[in-house]
Protein backbone atom coordinates (compact mmCIF):
# COMPACT_ATOMS: atom_id res chain seq x y z
CA UNK A 1 0.00 0.00 0.00
CA UNK A 2 2.80 2.40 0.87
CA UNK A 3 4.53 1.71 -2.44
CA UNK A 4 1.33 2.60 -4.31
CA UNK A 5 1.11 5.96 -2.50
CA UNK A 6 4.76 6.69 -3.17
CA UNK A 7 4.45 5.84 -6.89
CA UNK A 8 1.20 7.82 -7.09
CA UNK A 9 2.83 10.79 -5.36
CA UNK A 10 5.83 10.70 -7.69
CA UNK A 11 3.57 10.50 -10.77
CA UNK A 12 1.47 13.36 -9.43
CA UNK A 13 4.59 15.42 -8.70
CA UNK A 14 5.95 14.80 -12.21
CA UNK A 15 2.56 15.73 -13.71
CA UNK A 16 2.41 18.96 -11.68
CA UNK A 17 5.98 19.91 -12.69
CA UNK A 18 5.25 19.12 -16.35
CA UNK A 19 2.01 21.14 -16.18
CA UNK A 20 3.77 24.11 -14.60
CA UNK A 21 6.48 23.93 -17.26
CA UNK A 22 3.82 23.85 -19.98
CA UNK A 23 2.02 26.83 -18.49
CA UNK A 24 5.29 28.73 -18.09
CA UNK A 25 6.33 28.14 -21.69
CA UNK A 26 2.86 29.04 -22.97
CA UNK A 27 2.96 32.30 -21.02
CA UNK A 28 6.44 33.03 -22.42
CA UNK A 29 5.07 32.66 -25.97
CA UNK A 30 2.10 34.89 -25.19
CA UNK A 31 4.41 37.54 -23.72
CA UNK A 32 6.76 37.41 -26.72
CA UNK A 33 3.82 37.56 -29.13
CA UNK A 34 2.43 40.62 -27.35
CA UNK A 35 5.88 42.26 -27.47
CA UNK A 36 5.88 41.83 -31.23
CA UNK A 37 2.41 43.40 -31.48
CA UNK A 38 3.48 46.31 -29.29
CA UNK A 39 6.66 46.80 -31.32
CA UNK A 40 4.68 46.73 -34.56
CA UNK A 41 2.26 49.31 -33.17
CA UNK A 42 5.24 51.57 -32.47
CA UNK A 43 6.53 51.06 -36.04
CA UNK A 44 3.09 52.06 -37.32
CA UNK A 45 3.16 55.07 -34.98
CA UNK A 46 6.40 56.44 -36.40
CA UNK A 47 5.34 55.64 -39.97
CA UNK A 48 2.15 57.61 -39.30
CA UNK A 49 4.20 60.50 -37.91
CA UNK A 50 6.21 60.62 -41.11
CA UNK A 51 3.06 60.34 -43.22
CA UNK A 52 1.58 63.28 -41.30
CA UNK A 53 4.63 65.44 -42.05
CA UNK A 54 4.54 64.75 -45.77
CA UNK A 55 1.59 66.98 -46.75
CA UNK A 56 3.31 69.96 -45.08
CA UNK A 57 6.59 69.19 -46.85
CA UNK A 58 4.83 68.76 -50.20
CA UNK A 59 2.90 72.02 -49.75
CA UNK A 60 6.10 73.89 -48.97
CA UNK A 61 7.95 72.49 -51.97
CA UNK A 62 4.90 72.96 -54.18
CA UNK A 63 4.90 76.65 -53.47
CA UNK A 64 8.35 76.91 -55.03
CA UNK A 65 8.23 74.14 -57.62
CA UNK A 66 4.75 74.26 -59.12
CA UNK A 67 5.84 72.54 -62.33
CA UNK A 68 6.95 69.35 -60.54
CA UNK A 69 3.41 67.85 -60.37
CA UNK A 70 4.44 64.27 -61.14
CA UNK A 71 6.59 63.89 -58.03
CA UNK A 72 3.83 65.36 -55.82
CA UNK A 73 1.38 62.79 -57.15
CA UNK A 74 3.91 60.00 -56.63
CA UNK A 75 4.51 61.07 -53.01
CA UNK A 76 0.77 61.26 -52.32
CA UNK A 77 0.17 57.80 -53.83
CA UNK A 78 3.09 56.28 -51.90
CA UNK A 79 1.79 57.83 -48.67
CA UNK A 80 -1.67 56.36 -49.29
CA UNK A 81 -0.19 52.90 -49.88
CA UNK A 82 1.75 53.17 -46.60
CA UNK A 83 -1.29 54.23 -44.60
CA UNK A 84 -3.31 51.38 -46.13
CA UNK A 85 -0.72 48.65 -45.49
CA UNK A 86 -2.13 45.73 -43.54
CA UNK A 87 0.96 43.67 -42.79
CA UNK A 88 4.67 44.20 -42.17
CA UNK A 89 5.43 42.99 -45.71
CA UNK A 90 2.96 45.46 -47.25
CA UNK A 91 4.25 48.24 -45.02
CA UNK A 92 7.85 47.47 -45.99
CA UNK A 93 7.01 47.65 -49.70
CA UNK A 94 5.00 50.85 -49.25
CA UNK A 95 7.75 52.33 -47.07
CA UNK A 96 10.33 51.65 -49.77
CA UNK A 97 8.14 53.39 -52.36
CA UNK A 98 7.60 56.36 -50.09
CA UNK A 99 11.30 56.62 -49.27
CA UNK A 100 12.14 56.71 -52.98
CA UNK A 101 9.48 59.31 -53.71
CA UNK A 102 10.65 61.48 -50.80
CA UNK A 103 14.23 61.19 -52.03
CA UNK A 104 13.17 62.55 -55.41
CA UNK A 105 11.10 65.28 -53.74
CA UNK A 106 14.06 66.41 -51.65
CA UNK A 107 16.33 66.23 -54.67
CA UNK A 108 14.03 68.68 -56.43
CA UNK A 109 14.89 71.18 -53.74
CA UNK A 110 18.44 71.30 -55.13
CA UNK A 111 17.09 73.04 -58.22
CA UNK A 112 15.40 75.74 -56.15
CA UNK A 113 17.93 77.66 -54.02
CA UNK A 114 15.25 79.91 -52.51
CA UNK A 115 13.46 76.77 -51.27
CA UNK A 116 16.57 75.38 -49.59
CA UNK A 117 16.87 78.59 -47.55
CA UNK A 118 13.17 78.65 -46.60
CA UNK A 119 12.73 78.24 -42.85
CA UNK A 120 9.63 76.02 -43.11
CA UNK A 121 11.35 73.72 -45.58
CA UNK A 122 14.44 73.38 -43.40
CA UNK A 123 12.32 72.65 -40.33
CA UNK A 124 10.23 70.08 -42.18
CA UNK A 125 13.32 68.47 -43.65
CA UNK A 126 14.80 68.14 -40.14
CA UNK A 127 11.53 66.67 -38.83
CA UNK A 128 11.49 64.20 -41.69
CA UNK A 129 15.09 63.18 -40.99
CA UNK A 130 14.17 62.68 -37.34
CA UNK A 131 11.22 60.54 -38.40
CA UNK A 132 13.46 58.41 -40.59
CA UNK A 133 15.74 57.79 -37.60
CA UNK A 134 12.77 56.87 -35.40
CA UNK A 135 11.51 54.47 -38.06
CA UNK A 136 14.90 52.76 -38.24
CA UNK A 137 15.04 52.39 -34.44
CA UNK A 138 11.49 51.05 -34.12
CA UNK A 139 11.92 48.71 -37.08
CA UNK A 140 15.04 47.29 -35.43
CA UNK A 141 13.17 46.82 -32.14
CA UNK A 142 10.31 45.09 -33.94
CA UNK A 143 12.69 42.79 -35.80
CA UNK A 144 14.53 42.01 -32.53
CA UNK A 145 11.22 41.01 -30.91
CA UNK A 146 10.33 38.84 -33.92
CA UNK A 147 13.76 37.19 -33.86
CA UNK A 148 13.50 36.40 -30.13
CA UNK A 149 9.99 34.99 -30.53
CA UNK A 150 10.79 32.96 -33.65
CA UNK A 151 13.88 31.54 -31.93
CA UNK A 152 11.81 30.56 -28.88
CA UNK A 153 9.17 28.70 -30.85
CA UNK A 154 11.75 26.83 -32.93
CA UNK A 155 13.77 25.50 -29.99
CA UNK A 156 13.11 22.05 -28.58
CA UNK A 157 10.87 21.34 -26.64
CA UNK A 158 9.27 24.74 -27.18
CA UNK A 159 8.48 23.78 -30.78
CA UNK A 160 6.24 20.97 -29.52
CA UNK A 161 4.35 23.29 -27.18
CA UNK A 162 4.17 26.07 -29.79
CA UNK A 163 2.70 23.61 -32.28
CA UNK A 164 0.18 22.39 -29.72
CA UNK A 165 -1.11 25.94 -29.16
CA UNK A 166 -0.78 27.16 -32.78
CA UNK A 167 2.02 29.66 -32.19
CA UNK A 168 3.66 30.24 -35.56
CA UNK A 169 6.60 32.32 -36.70
CA UNK A 170 6.08 36.01 -37.39
CA UNK A 171 7.39 37.97 -40.34
CA UNK A 172 10.18 40.52 -40.21
CA UNK A 173 9.86 44.09 -41.43
CA UNK A 174 12.36 43.93 -44.25
CA UNK A 175 13.51 46.68 -46.53
CA UNK A 176 12.54 46.41 -50.17
CA UNK A 177 15.28 45.11 -52.47
CA UNK A 178 15.35 48.48 -54.24
CA UNK A 179 15.81 50.42 -50.99
CA UNK A 180 19.58 50.58 -51.46
CA UNK A 181 19.24 52.16 -54.92
CA UNK A 182 19.75 55.92 -55.06
CA UNK A 183 16.79 57.57 -56.77
CA UNK A 184 17.49 59.13 -60.15
CA UNK A 185 16.33 62.71 -60.59
CA UNK A 186 16.30 64.37 -63.99
CA UNK A 187 15.44 67.96 -64.76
Amino acid sequence: MKKGWIVGGVVLLVAVIAGMSLVGRYNTFVTANEQIDASWAQVENVLQRRADLIPNLVATVQGFAEQEREIFTEVANARSRLLGAGSPAEAAAANAGLTGALGRLLAISEAYPQLRSNENFIRLQDELAGSENRIAVERRRYNDAVRAYNTQILQFPNNLIAGMFNFSSREYFEADEDAADVPTVEF
